[in-house]
């Protein structure tokens, strides 16, 4: 019998070959792909995104789980893909145009990707044509736009400008972040929502999703 929790734990004390065998132990027994990763995984890095947003924790511990994370993902994939599991939103993520940070956006894909979310990431120094198209090519739900220069973030509202042109701006919830964004900001361009750390960012889009 699979026990859950030891999975969990082995996650939240970043030890990924032991999530590893126990996940691959799991399909041996015909586990549900879809079970392992809501009854395992994603409780896992919930409890460490909590820990996280009380700084509890710290990012290096944080990106020790969502490598143990990563390893049981990678085994689960081609199962979930298998046994057609849909993942519970869509998620495309950058840093926008003329910014090269990505520390804080690559958490925010993992902490996404722990909550059970598709995540397209599109890296660095992203135009927002670029955005828009990855929206409609993957019917996002939500795009993440991270900056960490205040030179870059009116490259924020460009983006939300062109998604406007696009037609597409209502059918995809925008979430802003980085350390000069503020909600006041957010506010000002029209974003859906802000956050300011990458266990938040979860919260708040499943809170728009109703979830």
């Amino acid at each position: 019998m699979v026990d859950f929790s030891s999975i969990t734990r082995a996650l939240m004390a970043g030890k990924a070959d032991e999530v590893k065998n126990l996940v691959s132990s799991a399909l041996a027994e015909n586990t549900d792909p879809a079970l392992l990763i809501n009854e395992a995984l994603i409780p896992g890095m919930s409890i460490i995104g909590e820990r996280f947003r009380k700084n509890e924790i710290y990012i290096p511990e944080v990106l020790i789980a969502a490598r143990a994370m990563h390893a049981g993902l990678d085994i689960l994939r081609p199962k979930l893909v298998e046994h057609k599991v849909e993942p519970v939103a869509t998620i495309v993520l950058g840093t926008v145009k003329g910014d090269l940070h990505d520390i804080g956006k690559n958490l925010v894909g993992m902490m996404f990707e722990g909550a059970g979310f598709q995540v397209v990431d599109l890296g660095v120094d992203v135009a927002a044509e670029k955005y828009v198209a990855a929206v409609q090519e993957n019917n996002a739900q939500f795009l993440g736009l991270s900056a960490l220069l205040t030179t870059t973030m009116p490259q924020m509202q460009s983006t939300i400008s062109a998604l406007e042109v696009a037609g597409i701006r209502e059918q995809v919830k925008v979430l802003i972040g980085g350390a000069p964004v503020t909600q006041d900001y957010a506010d000002k361009i029209g974003a859906d929502g802000y956050s300011e750390d990458a266990a938040s960012a979860v919260v708040l889009a499943k809170e728009l999703l109703g979830a």
